[in-house]
C-alpha cells in the first residue's frame, strides 16, 4: 500500500503520502524501520526481561539449556564434536527417554549431553550428544536415528552449538494466512488521525467517515467476504474526478499489463466513473488471475506487516476516499490509488510473483534487512518504471495513481537509472515532493531474478518455501524440509516432461 497521492497539474508538487508500509512522520525522516523505531526505547534497559522472538510459528522465551548428563575426560574434550550429532524430537514426555534407547541399542556411550527449544520448528526440543565411540560405530548410529529422528547436524563441536544460543533468535513472523490477522491490525497511524494540513481535518462529516472505515478495516478477519461499502454521492464524485483525468494519460505513460488488466476490472469488477468498485469483487478477480487476494486496513503498517502480506499474496488495501475539495491530490494512500495504481499490476502473473518473493524475502530477517527489502519495494512496485518497445513505461502505483509525478517520472527532467537492489536499497525515500531518482528494469522478470540474488544476502539461519496448498510457510532448515520441497519439485516435473513427451508424440515438436 503506498503512494497515493494524485498531484494536481501545478508545477509546484504537494506533499506526497508515504506508502502504506511507510510512516511519513517517522520511518522516511529517521531511516529506520518502523519496528525498530516502536521499540528502540522500549527494549533499552530490557536485557534480562522475556523477549517475543519467532521460533517457527510460535512466540517464547530465549533458548535456554538443560545440561542433563556431563561425563567427559581430557582426551574426550580434546576430541569433542568428532562424534557428536544434534537432532530435534516432539516436545513431548518420553520423547528423551526414546531416543537414547537408540544409543543403546548401538551400544554407544555419551559422554556429554545438551537440550534446548527449537530455534526452527515449533513444539519440538534440539538435543546435543557427545557420543564416546568409533568412527565406524558413531556412522551405524546415524544410519539408525535417520529411521527415528530429525537429524539435525554432526560433528558439531559443543561450542559452536552453544553460541548459537547467543544469538537473537529470529523476529516473529506469521507461519500460516491465518496469522495475517494479527499483522493487519497492528496499525501504526490510523485513517482517521488527519494531520492539520490534511483537506479533511475541520470537515467533522468526513472524519466520522474514516472512523467508519477504520472500525470495518479492524473488525475483518481472514476468511470473512470484505464488507460492500456503500460510497456517498460525493465519494463517487471524487473517485469519478480522479478514474477520469488518470485514465486519459495511461494510453502513454502505462506498462502494457496495466494497459491490458484495466479493461478486464472494467468489465468484470465495475471500474468507471460513476462506481466505486468493492474489494471483495476485486480480490476474487485477482484470486483467479494471478493467485493474490486483497484485505482492507486501517491506516499504515510497518514494513515488516506489510510485506509478510505480500509473501501470502495478501496486498493490504484501504476504502476510504480522498476529500472531495482536492479530489487529485491525497496525503495518504486511499482507495483510488489502490484501486488504479496496484490492483492492474497484481492481476499480472509475473508482476505477482515478484511481489511475493520480496515479501518472502522479508520474513524473519532483521530490521535493517527489512528496510533495505521496503526501500526496494518503495522504488520498484510504487515508482518503478520499465522499457517496453524502446520506451519507458510506469508500472509502480505510486506514478500510476499521480497525475503530475506521472508525467514527470517519463519527462527528460527526470533521473533515470538502472535497478540494481545492491544499490537502490540505500536511496532516500522521498515523501513530501517528486522523487530524486527513478529506477528502470527491462522487465519484472529481470527485477525479479535481481531481487532474489539480493535475497540471498540476507542473514536468515533457514529459508522459506510458501505452500500453496495449505497457506502457509515452510521453513527449510534440515533434509526433511527440503526433501518434501523436493518432493513436490519432481511430481511437478513429472508433468512438464510428460506434456513434453505428448507434444513430441502428437505434434512432432
Amino acid at each position: 500500500m503506498a503512494s497515493g497521492h494524485v498531484m494536481k497539474d501545478e508545477p509546484v508538487p504537494k506533499p506526497q503520502p508515504a506508502m502504506m508500509m511507510f510512516s511519513s512522520k517517522y520511518w522516511s525522516r529517521r531511516g529506520l524501520s518502523l519496528d525498530s523505531a516502536m521499540f528502540d526505547q522500549q527494549n533499552q534497559n530490557q536485557q534480562h526481561q522475556y523477549q517475543q522472538r519467532h521460533t517457527g510459528g510460535r512466540m517464547s522465551r530465549r533458548t535456554s539449556f538443560c545440561p542433563i548428563e556431563e561425563k567427559q575426560d581430557k582426551e574426550g574434550s580434546e576430541d569433542s564434536g568428532k562424534t557428536a550429532v544434534v537432532f530435534s524430537l516432539k516436545n513431548e514426555v518420553g520423547c528423551l527417554v526414546k531416543a537414547l534407547r537408540l544409543f543403546q541399542e548401538k551400544h554407544v556411550n555419551l559422554n556429554h549431553i545438551e537440550s534446548r527449544m527449537s530455534k526452527r520448528v515449533p513444539n519440538e526440543v534440539e538435543i546435543f550428544a557427545d557420543c564416546s565411540c568409533s568412527k565406524k560405530e558413531f556412522n551405524e548410529l546415524l544410519q539408525h536415528l535417520k529411521d527415528h529422528v530429525n537429524i539435525m547436524s554432526f560433528n558439531t563441536p559443543a561450542h559452536v552449538w552453544c553460541a548459537e544460543a547467543d544469538e537473537d533468535e529470529v523476529p516473529w513472523f506469521p507461519m500460516k494466512i491465518s496469522e495475517l490477522d494479527q499483522c493487519s491490525h497492528r496499525v501504526l497511524m490510523y485513517g482517521s488521525e488527519l494531520d492539520a494540513d490534511h483537506p479533511g481535518f475541520k470537515d467533522n462529516v468526513y472524519r466520522q467517515r474514516r472512523k467508519y472505515f477504520v472500525e470495518v478495516a479492524m473488525n475483518y478477519k481472514f476468511g470473512q467476504p470484505i464488507p460492500r461499502i456503500e460510497y456517498t454521492p460525493e465519494e463517487t464524485k471524487t473517485w469519478g474526478v480522479v478514474f477520469r483525468e488518470l485514465t486519459k494519460l495511461y494510453p502513454t505513460h502505462a506498462c502494457k499489463e496495466h494497459l491490458k488488466n484495466l479493461p478486464l476490472l472494467v468489465k468484470h469488477c465495475g471500474y468507471r466513473e460513476d462506481n466505486v468498485p468493492q474489494l471483495e469483487d476485486v480480490s476474487l478477480f485477482l484470486r483467479e488471475r494471478s493467485g493474490f487476494t486483497v484485505r482492507p486496513v486501517a491506516g499504515y503498517l510497518s514494513p515488516r506487516d506489510f510485506l509478510a502480506g505480500l509473501a501470502y499474496r495478501v496486498f493490504n488495501c484501504t476504502q476510504y476516499i480522498r476529500h472531495s475539495t482536492d479530489p487529485l491530490y491525497t496525503p495518504e494512500p486511499d482507495t483510488c490509488h489502490e484501486l488504479l495504481g496496484h490492483v492492474p499490476l497484481l492481476a499480472d502473473p509475473k508482476f505477482a510473483q515478484f511481489s511475493q518473493e520480496i515479501g518472502l524475502a522479508s520474513l524473519g530477517a532483521t530490521d535493517e534487512d527489512v528496510q533495505k527489502l521496503a526501500t526496494c519495494y518503495f522504488f520498484t512496485i510504487e515508482f518503478g518504471l520499465c522499457k517496453q518497445e524502446g520506451q519507458l513505461r510506469a508500472y509502480g502505483a505510486g506514478l500510476l495513481s499521480s497525475i503530475g509525478e506521472l508525467r514527470h517520472a517519463l519527462s527528460d527532467k527526470a533521473c533515470v537509472k538502472t535497478f540494481d537492489p545492491k544499490t537502490t536499497c540505500h536511496q532516500e525515500c522521498l515523501i513530501t515532493t517528486f522523487q530524486d531518482v527513478y529506477f528502470v528494469s527491462e522487465s519484472f522478470e529481470e527485477a525479479k531474478e535481481k531481487m532474489r540474488d539480493f535475497a540471498k544476502t540476507i542473514k536468515r539461519p533457514f529459508s522459506v518455501y510458501y505452500n500453496p496448498y495449505t497457506q502457509s510457510i515452510d521453513l527449510l532448515k534440515d533434509t526433511h524440509s527440503i526433501e518434501d520441497v523436493v518432493r513436490d519439485l519432481r511430481s511437478d516435473l513429472t508433468t512438464v516432461c510428460d506434456a513434453l513427451g505428448k507434444m513430441n508424440t502428437y505434434m512432432g515438436i
